[in-house]
């Protein structure tokens, strides 16, 4: 051990305050980097010279890279001590944001979100645990109630300064200005906290049970994103990511159901309330998470909005939310969580319905309505499934089921996004065909040649015109779809038991 005592005196006066604002605004800087990119994904497309769906992995690469280092947390915290893995972590977290904001190739831009995404995972739960030790415990449900206000203003902000950012400056900017906040924080950490570091000690990690996840979750993801590209399971490479994806799962599953120190503890499993949790949460998180994505890029490419006005429009989701959060959070303790829980998950299959009538010629408020209506659902999905999961476990297992709800979360968000952009590309691409099929184009043709447009303008515009109606029902057969994942995951949440015990606050990550 270092010597440093377990317990630390909570800090009193204008350093908390100071201490509560770096550890508030750490976590919201790494939120917003999850959805800062969604509206920008076309420009950086554009700029990269890469597909749209090429764009995507700019998101899934850092989600992935945060889903894999959320669970070494605990341990690098224990082996390096809280402050100084929060300190390295946000300088690791600007220097690959720099390094974002300088990328010319996708590969480059690609490796840089991993990096950021390896350095940000821990810093959401570190800064639940220094939070927790730096307030008494009479003003930690307080502290911890404005902490997860910036979970939910965040995801608001990310797709609004995004698409302000891009079509004001470049897409660069949107990694850039993360530099002074990142600085800032990390001279915060240094300065204020290091009088609550933690004890360390040379702790053992499971080495095997991180190579094989590295090695399943790497594979799986690479095989999602390159599928389409290379016609999946016709091509040797994308059969053997599968297979290698498999193995690697199956004996990951058998190593840490026997590891004594697992990586993931596995183990939390056991309990029905906890794994029914997980799995209705990774059903709706992963779905609602790629409609984040889809919609953007079907608003700027097919729509003809900018990047601002398609942030506008996807960010009325966090207006809704941040109203009823407070409101959900009172009810958790009156009313069955389940309940609570399956009307949100409903509510989204709702709001998902209501996106089937988009077509190309709706307005903007027909855009950001159901948009807003969706923010009702999410405190009522997210609040009580927490109090869910965590509260069908044994209290000591409360930091392993809260990090192995954290690892799914995030999985499950980066293997929508690859599912549903190649569903969504794929449906337009069969939609473009039936429509070509059905066309007769000579009366439209000569009309427009009359009007003094070549034949070849002419064919063109009809080509973009195809196009933009293919996408248009792409995008309403993805919601639909949808609708069904939701009503599934609302469902399944009655088969776990009501909770034994209260969860306490900062236990979610």
């Amino acid at each position: 051990m270092n010597g440093k005592t377990e317990t630390a005196a909570p800090l009193t006066g204008v350093p908390l305050i100071l201490a509560g604002v770096v550890l508030a605004l750490t976590n919201f800087m790494v939120v917003l980097d999850t959805t800062i990119a969604n509206v920008s994904v076309p420009h950086i497309s554009g700029s990269l010279g890469i597909s749209g769906s090429q764009g995507t992995w700019i998101i899934t690469s850092y989600a992935v890279a945060e889903a894999v280092c959320v669970p070494l947390t605990g341990w690098l915290a224990g082996r390096f001590g809280t402050v100084r893995t929060f300190t390295f972590g946000m300088i690791g977290f600007g220097v690959f944001s720099v390094l974002c904001g300088l990328s010319t190739s996708l590969g480059m831009l690609v490796a840089c979100r991993v990096g950021q995404g390896l350095c940000g995972g821990p810093l959401m739960p570190l800064s639940q645990t220094l939070l927790m030790r730096i307030f008494k415990p009479e003003q930690r449900a307080q502290a911890m109630g404005v902490w997860s206000m910036t979970t939910v203003v965040a995801p608001i902000l990310g797709p609004i300064l995004g698409g302000t950012i891009s079509d004001s400056w470049s897409w660069h900017w949107i990694f850039f200005i993360n530099i002074p906040v990142a600085a800032l924080c990390a001279f915060g950490g240094m300065r204020l906290l290091s009088k609550v570091e933690t004890p360390t000690s040379k702790l053992r990690v499971d080495r095997v049970g991180l190579m094989l996840m590295l090695l399943w979750i790497g594979a799986l993801q690479i095989m999602l994103d390159l599928g389409r590209e290379h016609d999946w399971f016709n091509d040797r490479t994308i059969v053997m990511l599968g297979v290698t994806a498999l193995i690697g799962f199956l004996v990951f599953l058998a190593w840490e159901g026997t590891e004594d120190q697992p990586i993931v503890d596995l183990r939390v499993f056991r309990h029905r309330g906890f794994t029914v949790a997980v799995l209705s949460l990774a059903l709706a998180f992963g779905t609602f998470f790629s409609s984040a994505v889809i919609i953007p890029q079907w608003l700027q490419t097919s729509m003809g909005y900018t990047a601002t006005y398609a942030g506008y429009a996807t960010a009325f989701t966090g207006v809704a939310a941040v109203i009823m959060s407070p409101i959900v959070a009172k009810l958790t303790s009156k009313v069955d969580p389940r309940a609570l829980v399956c009307f949100g998950i409903l509510w989204l299959g709702f709001t998902s319905l209501l996106r089937v009538h988009w077509n190309s010629q709706a307005d903007f408020w027909s855009l950001a309505f159901p948009q807003m209506l969706q923010g009702i659902g999410m405190p009522f999905f997210f609040i009580p499934l927490t109090t869910l999961a965590l509260g069908s476990v044994r209290p000591e297992e409360t930091a392993s089921a809260a990090g192995v709800m954290a690892f799914l979360r995030t999985m499950a968000g980066a293997i929508g996004t690859s599912v549903s952009t190649t569903a969504w590309d794929d449906s337009a691409r069969v939609a473009r065909s039936e429509i070509a099929a059905r066309l007769n184009s000579n009366g439209t043709v000569d009309a427009m040649a009359a009007q003094g447009f070549s034949l070849d303008q002419a064919r063109l515009a009809i080509a973009q015109l195809v196009d933009k109606e293919a996408f248009a029902l792409a995008t309403s057969h993805i919601f639909l779809l949808s609708a069904f994942v939701f009503v599934g995951a609302a469902m399944i949440i009655w088969l776990t038991p009501r909770p034994r015990r209260a969860v306490g606050a900062g236990a979610a990550h």
